[in-house]
Formats: C-alpha cells, structure tokens, sequence
C-alpha cells in the first residue's frame, strides 16, 4: 500500500468491499469471542464464543463458512487486538488458511467502545463488535509477515531486557548489603562492581573477617580471583576501615547467606547477557542490510536489532516516515479555532521501538559526526531545544534506515548533513 497519511484511511476503507465478511475477535487466554457484520457495519449472525485449541478454531471456521453461504459473500477479513501473546496463535492459524488478518490499537477499541450504544458498558460480545466496526471502518493495520531471523531477533530481545532487568536489580541488593553490613567498602572502591571489591565480597564479606588479616592476606585473595591485584596500600586501607565499621554486627550468618545468593544470581545473569547478545550479534550476520547498517559509526548491534526485532523487515516499510509511524513517533497536533497547541509526538505505536530508535540516535549523537553537525545546526543555527532537534534526528534515522534496506546502498555520510555544509 503506498504510504500517504492522508490518503491511508481511504484506500483501507476501499479494501473492504461488499462482498466481504468483517469479523472481530476479542482475544482472550482460553475463551475468544468472534462477531461479524458486512460492509455497512450490519451485524451478520450470532455471536461465537470459542476455545483457544484446534476444536475452537474448527469451529470459527464452520461458523465462517455458514456465514458466507447463507449471505453470498466470498470473502473475509478477521480483526483482533494484539493482546499481550494471546493472539499469535489464531492469527497464525488464520494466516495458513488464506484470511486476511489485521490488527486494530487497543486504544482505538476503548475509544470507539460508545460509538454502538452510547453507553461505557464492556464486555467481550460488545469488544469483538466494536473491533468489528473498527476494520469496516478502515481503523486497522497490516499484520507483516517477517522471515525468521526478525522473529529470532524479537524473541532474543525480549529475552535481554528480563535478563538486564535480573542484572541491575542482583547490583541494587548488592548495593543495600554494602550499606547496611560495610558501607566503608565504598571509600576504598569507587565502584562497588568492579573485579576487587567483587573478590572482597566473595572472600572476606564481613567487616569482622577482614579486621583479622594482614595486607599479604588480602592480596593472595585478590590473585587467587585476579590478574593483577589492588595493591597493599588498598590493602591496608580496608582492613584499618573494616576495624572501625559501623556496619550491623548481628545475624552475621544470614547476611553472608543472602550475599552468597545474590553474587550467584549476579554471575548467572551476567553470564546469561553475555550469552544471548552473542546470538544476537550472529543473527544480525544472517539479515544481508544489516552489516552496512552496522558499519555506521555509532549504530550498535543492539540497538538495530531492537529496531529489526520489533519492527521487522525494513524493507516492508515505503518510507520512514511509516516506520516513525509504526513506533509512535509521527507528530500529533491538538489545536482549535485561534487556539494553537503544541506539536507532540502521537505514541500510538511499540514502545520498544521509540525506545530503540531513541538509543540509537543518542549514539549517532555522541559518536557520528555527521549527526553531531546536524544536531549543532538545529541547537545553534535553528535555534531548537535540544530535545526537539533530538527527535528531529529520530525522523532522519528512520529514513536512512529504511533507504539503506530498501536500495541496498551503503551509508553515504554526506547526505546527511545540513545543507550548508554538505554544499
């Protein structure tokens, strides 16, 4: 479909013809509940409620067909939310038998909910017509169909960010335990994370232990777990700290238990983020645009492939102006009359994506000079705040992105650069 904001709800309105069977679907974690209307938004037949295994879908299907005998109509476009991970397995089933799945917002369905019978009332009857209603009015999306690799990269991601989550809270409690049992650590290691003050932790916790040692003691803890130690006058330092600690001297034993604990779940989790970006990288090698994407100072292989993961193949997309679009971060105007409001971005679309996208113009930023030129100009020259111009950048990623997937080019630093410089 060719990307023109104003002419997309028209050409989805006219994709609905009157031989179509629009049905709705409220997804659910075992019990759907389907209803269908024509063209016109008349209601076809009576609701479907159905369970979510073969059985159910078997009897959508009957109920489908029996919809299209009885009413002459030949074809048929299914409806649903994307709720959470209930919907993957319908929308699959549906797919492999030719129908055309869409995808309608969330949000859309709780704003449209009145629109049937005036009333704020809910249910699932009323939800599958009002999604319904939706698709026939032309408020629906594309399901995209992605190659395994995008799908690969989704599912890895998902999975970094629950273990980065593990990561930052197993430091938080490290953090607290310090505080509570020795919080002197913290004048002898500016990081409590770093490799010495982790083998600190893992041999002598207590601030009772490390009173009763010489210097020499502690270093041949520190190159048992080290390449290289901390040196004896660090040495010195914590053993002196740890003889006038202010840290709890009491349930001795269950602090040193839940460190123990926590330094395994550290380690886990470390060893667990390593792992997966590993994959992530090698999947990366398999998607032919992605190598010259990576090539780009100051693109990350995480950040793209957040982008690929959520947004899949870059190539779907005609322009990045639909890419912005499909992450949230087109502009929405709230003005009335003489009243004129602010331009904000509309936040209608994945959150990781913004977020991804967002990252990796940060990096850009700091890193590519060319973007560094672009975000000075806009700063200094066009007078924007810096956040503004930072979402300006977001728009001209977009559209980099896209060309470079699309055209199979490689980055051309010159393009992107203000047009006084680039002359």
């Amino acid at each position: 479909m060719k990307f023109k904001s104003q002419a997309r709800q028209n050409q989805l309105i006219e994709k609905i013809t009157s031989q179509h069977l629009v049905v709705g679907i409220d997804i659910a974690q075992q019990t759907h509940v389907a209803r269908a209307v024509n063209f016109r938004g008349i209601i076809i037949g009576e609701p479907l409620s159905f369970s979510n295994d073969e059985n159910g879908f078997g009897n959508l299907l009957q109920w489908i067909q029996r919809l299209h005998s009885v009413h002459n109509l030949s074809e048929t476009i299914v409806g649903m939310e994307p709720t959470g991970h209930y919907w993957f397995n319908i929308s699959r089933w549906l797919a492999e038998r030719q129908f055309e799945v869409v995808l309608v917002n969330p949000h859309l369905v709780k704003k449209n909910k009145e629109n049937r019978d005036n009333t704020p009332s809910k249910s699932d009857k009323k939800d599958a017509l009002v999604i319904a209603d939706m698709v026939k009015n032309g408020y629906y999306s594309f399901t995209h169909t992605t190659s395994e690799a995008f799908e690969e990269l989704r599912v890895l991601l998902s999975n970094r960010d629950f273990v980065v989550k593990r990561v930052v809270s197993a430091k938080n409690q490290i953090h607290r335990w310090v505080d509570v049992v020795f919080p002197e650590l913290r004048q002898v290691f500016n990081d409590l994370m770093c490799t010495g003050s982790l083998a600190i932790l893992r041999l002598f916790p207590t601030p009772a232990e490390l009173g009763k040692l010489e210097p020499q003691d502690l270093i041949r803890g520190w190159k048992s777990l080290m390449k290289r130690h901390c040196g004896e006058r660090r040495a010195r330092a914590l053993i002196l700290l740890a003889g006038c600690s202010v840290g709890s001297r009491q349930a001795t034993q269950a602090y040193k238990l839940h460190l123990k604990q926590l330094l395994v779940e550290y380690d886990l989790a470390c060893a667990q983020l390593q792992d997966v970006e590993q994959v992530i990288v090698s999947v990366l090698d398999r998607i032919p645009f992605a190598k010259s994407m990576l090539a780009v100072k100051g693109i990350s292989a995480i950040s793209l492939a957040g982008i690929l993961g959520e947004a899949g193949d870059l190539c779907g997309f005609v322009h990045g102006n639909a890419l912005l679009r499909h992450a949230g971060l087109n502009l929405a105007e709230a003005s009335s009359g003489k009243w004129v409001g602010q331009m904000k971005i509309s936040k209608r679309g994945r959150s990781r994506l913004r977020r991804y996208i967002f990252m990796m113009t940060m990096g850009l930023v700091r890193n590519n000079s060319e973007f560094q030129a672009v975000h000075a100009h806009n700063v200094h020259v066009r007078k924007m705040k810096k956040m503004r111009s930072i979402m300006k950048l977001c728009g001209k990623l977009a559209r980099i992105l896209v060309g470079m997937a699309r055209t199979g080019q490689a980055y051309i630093p010159h393009k992107a650069l203000p047009l006084q410089q680039a002359a």
